[in-house]
């Protein structure tokens, strides 16, 4: 958990958190999703993806009910979340605005 806070904190850019599970079928149709979004946005954002049972604390530190659950932080401050399969548009446009 130290080690995500400080991430999101010192990240010279928008980081974007995406937290999943192994088992969702939406969050599976999410990878070539965020993949197309980093070919996208480059270096201009970080793309970090958390398997909420590998780290349950992280989940429940940010009541992470539903999967997948996308959030945005820019400067340690999160800028924006939503649950459910977020098409690469939305995204991309999003992060264009934190840059």
């Amino acid at each position: 958990m130290e080690r995500f806070e400080e991430l999101i904190n010192n990240a010279a850019g928008p980081v974007l958190v995406d937290f999943y599970a192994t088992w969702c079928g939406p969050c599976k149709m999410m990878h070539p999703i965020l993949e197309n979004v980093k070919a996208r946005v480059g270096d201009k954002a970080r793309i970090v993806k958390i398997d909420v049972d590998e780290q349950q604390a992280l989940a429940m530190k940010y009541q992470i009910q539903a999967v997948p659950t996308l959030m945005l932080f820019k400067g340690g401050k999160q800028v924006w979340r939503q649950s459910g399969v977020v098409q690469s548009n939305e995204l991309v446009e999003l992060i264009e605005k934190q840059v």
